[in-house]
């Protein structure tokens, strides 16, 4: 039940998360190469869902105990026993490495198919930005075409929440605190309406106007002025990491609102997102390159240039 397969092409999504010293930016630089598309090149025996020359992908995960309640529904994510694909113990002992690899083995029902047609480095990011956003968006039924979206944050997220926005026909407004993003916003990701987040004013009048909330921001953040967005019932979901959460209770019980948090999705949800973006057209916004070129990269994520996720060609790096 093990799959062989090559990395073609673009390859892995590259994220870091800053710390201040340059030995722990190492190691979470190694963490986060995890997604990973490629052509099949071997199959197991017993493998049933691939054949060699498949265009496929690989997410956040390559195992998990597959008998207990979460995997049997398909949250495979969740499982108490999950092998993350960067710095995870397998269940044999071995350690899980991330992207920098030609090769790779992997079972096959943590490998996923990308649709005929899809380009392999626009595949790549979905297996992080475009699943983080995409569960939820899901989860709590936010394709409603009419209704009205916030997003938090336009970086490599908050751009595939207003993709995935767009596509089911709702309204976005994007709040960031950076006011070059306003075109890139407007112009060419085609949200409706964009929100200074620093502007008091700007945020007072978005009061009780969205419906749900897709709040990408990583960094410390106050809640209640966006909680305050919602209408009745309205759902705000975080999927960035900051360090702490400060809100008023008061901010959810007016209005019955609602404060969820969400990860990247199971097996199941991360096919259908492939399959949605490639009827779709829906691409993510990369930018290729090969791996000697990573140190610049770096400099240039510490600067917040690049929109928005570099890919590294693996296969044509190792030539």
């Amino acid at each position: 039940m093990m799959l062989h397969w090559r990395l073609s092409i673009a390859v892995s999504v590259m994220q870091m998360y800053i710390r201040p010293d340059t030995n722990t930016m190492a190691l979470f630089i190694r963490l986060f190469l995890g997604m990973k598309y490629g052509v099949v090149t071997e199959v197991g025996s017993n493998v049933t869902q691939f054949k060699v020359g498949d265009h496929v992908g690989v997410g956040t995960y390559v195992n998990s105990c597959k008998d207990c309640e979460r995997c049997s529904n398909f949250l495979e994510v969740h499982c108490k026993k999950v092998v993350f694909t960067f710095n995870g113990i397998d269940y044999d002992g071995t350690i899980t490495k991330g992207g920098y690899s030609s090769l790779i083995v992997v079972h096959e029902r943590y490998c996923f198919k990308i649709p005929d047609g899809y380009p392999l480095e626009f595949a790549a990011p979905l297996l992080c930005a475009g699943i983080t956003v995409y569960k939820p968006m899901m989860h709590h039924k936010m394709n409603q075409p009419g209704k009205s979206l916030g997003v938090v944050g336009l970086g490599g997220l908050g751009h595939m929440a207003v993709k995935f926005g767009k596509a089911f026909g709702l309204n976005v407004t994007v709040f960031s605190t950076s006011e070059s993003k306003w075109d890139e916003a407007i112009n060419i990701l085609g949200a409706e309406k964009f929100v200074l987040s620093s502007d008091t004013q700007q945020m007072q009048e978005m009061e009780s106007k969205l419906d749900f909330i897709v709040d990408t921001a990583a960094g410390d953040h106050p809640l209640d002025p966006y909680l305050n967005m919602l209408d009745v019932h309205g759902i705000m979901v975080l999927v960035g990491f900051p360090s702490e959460i400060k809100l008023s209770p008061i901010s959810l019980s007016i209005g019955a609102r609602n404060l969820a948090g969400s990860v990247t999705g199971g097996t199941k949800d991360i096919q259908s997102m492939l399959e949605y973006c490639a009827a779709h057209k829906i691409y993510p916004k990369i930018e290729v390159i090969k791996i000697n070129y990573i140190n610049e990269a770096l400099e240039r994520m510490i600067k917040n240039d690049v929109k928005y996720r570099f890919v590294i060609d693996i296969e044509n790096s190792l030539k």
